[in-house]
């Protein structure tokens, strides 16, 4: 197949096959030809392995994936586009086109059906309107594999591997890093895309843990512990606490104390052994 990085080659593929570009879904298409190339050998494809894509595109990934992995096995949404990915993809037999809503596939079956005795890992160029979604439904299923590797909106980038403790951390960081060891691998501009977005990507990975970095009581109490404390972000841990469990401020100050957590911090200031603390404390709350 011709170079899919080309800007003319993917005109003449969308044109002959009568396909527009979606906003709606957020197709934006690589035109930098030495992305993906790096993003599929950082992303750990290789001999043995097996890959799921998330969105093809017009396979620019796709292909540089098939290049290296066992087996491809791609997720995507938009129907138009399996006639171009029929094209594009011939010369591989590796590689498996699913249309489908990720949101809505049976993950771990699919894993078992099509890679059976291969480390798995998920390699994708992300839509920027679902990014966090996809990246949690991933990661909350405990799935077998081995690590995502992911084109995201810079400042998504930033903060889902934003560290505990440091300004940019949110929600979503202290979940991604509950499970998986966070990384920035390298920066991608906006033209490197067709048709050109308003900001810049970066490609991150999260190496997923075999076990969490810290112990909890009740995972659904810690992560609702932190979802409420980042809830008014301007707020201190005890107002943003007392409004999101419905809990008296005295009692609440105390169990604080005991968790060793002033009253007067701000989520973003605590550690993910703090959250830990806080959240036992509320575990232990509830069954007084």
């Amino acid at each position: 197949m011709e170079n899919l990085s080309n800007i003319n080659v993917i005109k003449d593929l969308m044109t002959r096959h009568g396909v527009e570009f979606s906003k709606a879904l957020g197709q934006n298409f690589l035109i930098n030809p030495s992305v993906c190339p790096k993003m599929a050998e950082m992303g750990g494809a290789e001999k043995g392995v097996g890959v799921i894509e998330i969105g093809a595109g017009v396979g620019v990934l796709t292909a540089e994936l098939a290049r290296r992995a066992q087996k491809v096995v791609c997720i995507e949404i938009d129907q138009r586009l399996l006639p171009i990915l029929e094209e594009t993809l011939a010369e591989f037999d590796n590689v498996e086109i699913i249309n489908a809503d990720v949101m809505k596939v049976d993950l771990p079956a699919l894993i078992k059906e099509k890679f059976l005795g291969m480390d798995v890992v998920v390699c994708a160029n992300l839509p920027y309107y679902i990014t966090s979604p996809i990246i949690m439904n991933l990661l909350e299923q405990r799935l077998p594999i081995k690590s995502i590797t992911v084109m995201v909106q810079k400042e998504a980038a930033q903060r889902l591997c934003a560290r505990a403790g440091t300004r940019d951390v949110g929600a979503v960081s202290i979940a991604v890093q509950y499970y998986s060891e966070p990384k920035i691998l390298f920066p991608v501009s906006r033209g490197s895309f067709m048709p050109s977005p308003d900001v810049d990507s970066m490609v991150i990975r999260l190496d997923i843990r075999t076990a969490p970095p810290v112990s909890v009581q009740e995972e659904d109490t810690f992560f609702c512990a932190v979802k409420g404390a980042f809830s008014m972000r301007r707020k201190t841990i005890l107002n943003c606490l007392s409004a999101s469990f419905s809990l008296p401020k005295d009692r609440l100050s105390e169990a604080l104390g005991r968790a060793g957590v002033p009253a007067c911090s701000r989520a973003e200031q605590l550690s993910l052994e703090q959250f830990a603390a806080i959240s036992d404390q509320l575990t232990r709350m509830k069954e007084k």
